[in-house]
């Protein structure tokens, strides 16, 4: 199928209160350039420097999305461009990112990411460490930088329930939060195995990749 059918596909079946984001990573440029022209304008890439490098080449009215594991000394490159980065999950990230925005007179919106996984490999703060972070003054002082919302990624499992709890905890809490937080508006859950599920369970944000632009070969 080509990627305009498979984007069109996801998109039919998304509601539209539902942002998609077209996980490019590893993906060419003429592929990105393919779903641009069928319409997509949200690409995420996990590896700051391929992104840059995607920036320089592609229309520049695309939001790109960091969604990968953030390394704090490679943030200057993508703090010029960058429009929402999805995986923050400590107080000195966003230091960081607050450092390299002002230099560019911009304010860049962050989510941060909860840890909702039963897999060590998974990165995030638990609730209790994400509302520390929020109330902390340290946090208060960062003018450069806006929470717009949470991210967390479920375990990789069939069991649709333990996948419904998980999406679920991480929807009661982002709610919870957004009681005194109006600014708190994008839920970020569900990939191309779980996104259905991850809907049902209050995600206003699916990261969609594999689905649109087939598998990745990735190089060792």
């Amino acid at each position: 199928m080509m990627i305009k059918e498979s984007l069109q596909k996801i998109k039919n079946l998304l509601p539209k209160h539902v942002t998609l984001v077209a996980v490019s990573k590893t993906k060419p440029i003429s592929d990105i350039q393919e779903a641009y022209d069928a319409g997509q304008r949200i690409f995420g890439e996990n590896k700051i420097q391929e992104m840059a490098s995607k920036f320089e080449a592609l229309p520049k009215d695309i939001e790109w999305h960091m969604i990968g594991h953030l390394q704090r000394n490679k943030v200057k490159y993508m703090a010029h461009f960058v429009n929402l980065i999805h995986g923050v999950d400590s107080l000195k990230t966003l230091q960081e990112i607050n450092k390299q925005a002002k230099k560019h007179h911009r304010i860049i919106n962050c989510l941060l990411q909860i840890k909702i996984a039963k897999e060590d490999s998974k990165f995030g703060l638990s609730f209790d460490q994400a509302k520390e972070i929020i109330a902390s003054e340290e946090f208060k002082s960062l003018q450069n930088i806006k929470i717009t919302g949470l991210m967390g990624m479920a375990t990789f499992t069939d069991n649709e329930q333990q996948l419904s709890e998980e999406f679920s905890s991480l929807h009661t809490f982002f709610l919870q939060e957004r009681i005194n937080k109006s600014e708190l508006t994008t839920l970020s859950m569900g990939m191309s195995g779980d996104y259905e599920l991850a809907i049902k369970n209050g995600s206003n944000m699916v990261r969609i990749g594999s689905s649109i632009f087939g598998h990745r070969n990735y190089i060792a």
